[in-house]
């Protein structure tokens, strides 16, 4: 069975990173949020480079939902030692930091600084995902980032340059890519085992709508200025605050890509994966049925509403050997693949097939020896200085298929797209879309 994806050395640049050489970058880069000094941790079998036996240095960024299973994760691993945590919600980061023995930060530049944390775990609102993602990497961080990895294609493309740029090790939080069944299923198809695909029916992502919550007052220890970041300053609300609340910043448009990037996120990475495109994706992007309505919540409330109205238009994607993807009842975290041989349906954790046979040989003759640890894979290769499972470009490829989804809705239009180019090429009005305004003083100088 082939490797899911084959290992790349992380070549290292003797230039970097030492104190000098980083103040001189920062100060010709001159990033209007100004990024701290980088030291880097002299304690280590090389400058950047944790030994077999080295526990490596880790900083939080946000300590919130998901973040606290990745360091229960890690905790679990002992491959690690917990430095340093910072969140704009000061209560969480001082209540992580006294049950890790760890130090808390309100501004993660701070934390950042620190010599003695080697990588970084990221798990934010996706407003913050390019500051926090690009801001670690010129610090000489590697970096565990949750998914979708941006907010736009092109602050995906920024994220990608800087990991390039900084060498780093940079791991995405698509974590189905190290589920064994995951590999397994995507593996077979992407072979040949169903014959030529002609047909991929993904789940019916909702796009976000718009917040207009009344203002509640701000809970002590919270850096509400911070929170907003980049994105528009609005008044607090516990259930904008929330990731997953009545409705929570989730659903809601500047701060995510809706459902459509928080599951599917999952569900195009394994289609990627299994139709071979971790460095490509789709050619042509259209909707069909009602004209996209988003509502705007203006009080609390579930997200049934506004998942529903915002899941009216179906999309469709068309990718190379024609093969074209539609919206509709597949598995939240995959897909339903149709091919010349017969189906497979590949979920979180689940790969079957109809007929059963077809892939059950595949399944039987799985490893039996694969660890499952997303975070594992990430701490392995920070030490081996290879290519995780879900690097940064992988990542990106990904969450631009849920884009390019939220895209076609929100402009009703049949969109042609180059995913070399990584725009649409005779569409001046959707390439508005590849990128926002970010608010000062929370941008990012263009040299990254």
């Amino acid at each position: 069975m082939s490797s899911p994806l084959p290992a790349r050395s992380i070549v290292r640049n003797p230039n970097h990173p030492t104190r000098r050489g980083f103040l001189r970058t920062a100060a010709a880069a001159a990033a209007a949020v100004a990024l701290p000094t980088y030291i880097p941790a002299r304690v280590l079998a090389a400058p950047g480079r944790p030994g077999a036996n080295d526990r490596i240095g880790i900083g939080f960024i946000g300590i919130g939902r998901q973040a606290s299973a990745l360091l229960s994760e890690l905790t679990r691993l002992r491959d690690g030692r917990v430095v340093a945590f910072a969140d704009v919600d000061r209560r969480r980061a001082d209540k992580a930091a006294a049950d890790h023995q760890a130090v808390a930060y309100q501004d993660y530049r701070r934390l950042l600084e620190r010599s003695d944390i080697d990588a970084v775990i990221t798990a934010t609102p996706e407003h913050w995902r390019l500051l926090l993602c690009v801001h670690s990497c010129q610090a000489g961080k590697d970096v565990y980032a949750e998914k979708p990895l941006s907010l736009t294609i092109r602050e995906g493309r920024l994220i990608v340059d800087a990991a390039s740029k900084h060498q780093r090790i940079f791991q995405t939080g698509s974590q189905q890519r190290s589920m064994l069944r995951n590999r397994v299923g995507c593996e077979f198809i992407r072979n040949g085992g169903l014959g030529k695909v002609r047909r991929v029916i993904a789940h019916n992502y909702p796009s976000p709508w718009k917040d207009a919550l009344p203002s509640q007052p701000v809970p002590d220890g919270l850096d509400w200025e911070m929170w907003c970041g980049p994105a528009p300053k609005v008044p607090f609300h516990n259930d904008l605050f929330l990731p997953r609340a009545n409705p929570g910043w989730l659903s809601f448009q500047p701060y995510s890509g809706g459902e459509m990037t928080g599951w599917g996120a999952h569900g195009f990475d394994q289609v990627q994966w299994a139709l071979g495109m971790d460095h490509a994706g789709p050619i042509e992007v259209w909707t069909e049925g009602p004209a996209f309505a988003p509502p705007t919540y203006t009080a609390a409330e579930t997200a049934e509403r506004g998942n529903q109205l915002c899941s009216q238009s179906k999309v469709f994607f068309r990718y190379p050997g024609d093969i074209v993807m539609e919206l509709g009842d597949g598995p939240p975290g995959g897909a339903i693949f149709i091919g010349d041989k017969g189906t497979v349906k590949i979920n979180r954790g689940v790969c079957e097939s109809e007929p059963h046979e077809l892939i059950e040989a595949a399944i039987q003759n799985r490893p039996r020896d694969v660890n499952e640890s997303h975070v594992k894979n990430w701490l392995d290769c920070i030490r081996t200085r290879t290519q995780p499972v879900a690097d940064v470009e992988i990542g990106h490829r990904s969450a631009t298929v849920c884009h390019l989804g939220n895209i076609a809705r929100w402009t009703g239009r049949r969109l042609r797209w180059d995913p070399v180019a990584e725009r649409f090429p005779d569409d001046a009005d959707a390439n508005r879309y590849l990128d926002r305004e970010r608010r000062k003083p929370w941008t990012l100088d263009a040299q990254g």
